[in-house]
């Protein structure tokens, strides 16, 4: 496996060739991504086989890597693995995305070049839960019994708003 992964990549050249690229890219080099991590020291480790049958070209492959990312019960940073197995069809127009068959999501390209490194940006940012959690329970709420009484009087004791309602309700006023 290759370390170094071409930075731009033309995929209608390379699925017209039926190219396959496997290596690795540095997390800290997505940039949309490593904002969301707590660690971005890690690599993700891309597969990828490009081809065309008839008029479709396609990149199929897979994207795996480990994201230390931070659980949104405790806060604290835990490891997040995706192993994510892509299926795109490369489209240069909505139309032709919408012709794409069913088991194909659609990479929109113009003519020329294209950053590898957002193809699997995109493909990790898709894969990544909106709010990772331990899959065990992580926040747990201990209260002694002195501090729960003490937290009662500090309720009881403070300027409650509704304080004068109550004084009404005793006096009877109507």
């Amino acid at each position: 496996m290759l370390d170094r992964l071409p930075e731009l990549i033309d995929p209608l050249s390379f699925a017209d060739k039926h190219s396959e690229l496997s290596g690795q890219i540095k997390l800290k080099s997505l940039s949309r991504l490593a904002p969301l991590l707590k660690d971005d020291s890690g690599v993700a480790i891309v597969d990828l086989f490009f081809s065309r049958q008839g008029r479709l070209a396609s990149i199929e492959g897979k994207i795996s890597a480990t994201l230390t990312v931070a659980c949104q019960n405790c806060l604290n940073a835990m490891d997040w693995h995706i192993e994510n197995n892509i299926k795109l069809g490369i489209v240069s127009s909505l139309d032709e995305a919408d012709r794409l068959p069913q088991d194909y999501e659609p990479l929109l390209v113009g003519e020329g070049k294209i950053p590898l490194k957002d193809i699997v940006e995109d493909e990790l940012l898709l894969a990544l839960p909106d709010f990772p959690r331990h899959s065990e329970a992580c926040l747990k709420v201990k209260v002694s019994h002195d501090h729960q009484g003490d937290l009662n009087t500090e309720q009881s004791n403070s300027n409650n708003p509704f304080s004068i309602l109550a004084k009404l309700k005793h006096t009877g006023v109507k």
